[in-house]
């Protein structure tokens, strides 16, 4: 029997991330405001800091018609290869709102995101550090979009 083991840092509260991770979540968490979620109420904010050091902001946009709504990470992902086609995401950080409930953990991507966040991953030819939070509590980092997807679905194989 083989074991697969994922590693993240935790840490308490954003302010406890370095300045640069910390100023990335207050990115992703003003992205919220643009996010378009009538249905489900639930927004999701990402904020991609590229090789330049610029930042790049995308939120979720939901309709009526649940399989065309765009995740947050499609939208950022999607702005950054408009906006900086030749510049390597280093970090993305991602974050969480209910109108439901309080959300006090980080909520990870759904499937679709880390299949687009991996081969972008591998167009990069380096990882992409995820931040992920709620709206309070813990905040985590990944070192790599594959520590959630270790399994990932590639083009080698078409």
């Amino acid at each position: 029997m083989k074991r697969l083991e994922i590693q993240y840092q935790e840490f308490a509260k954003i302010q406890e991330l370095n300045q640069l991770d910390e100023l990335l979540i207050l990115a992703a968490k003003a992205a919220l405001e643009g996010s378009y979620s009538p249905y489900s109420n639930f927004q999701v904010g990402a904020a991609a800091r590229l090789s330049n050091g610029s930042i790049v902001t995308g939120f979720n946009i939901e309709n009526a018609s649940y399989p065309v709504c765009l995740c947050a990470e499609q939208t950022t992902i999607s702005a950054v290869k408009t906006q900086y086609p030749n510049e390597v995401i280093e970090s993305l950080a991602i974050t969480v709102k209910s109108a439901h409930s309080t959300v006090n953990q980080p909520a990870t991507p759904c499937g679709k995101c880390r299949q687009l966040l991996s081969e972008q991953e591998r167009l990069n030819g380096s990882p992409i550090r995820l931040i992920l939070n709620g709206e309070i509590g813990p905040v985590w980092v990944f070192k790599s979009v594959n520590d959630l997807l270790p399994f990932s679905f590639t083009g080698e194989w078409l």
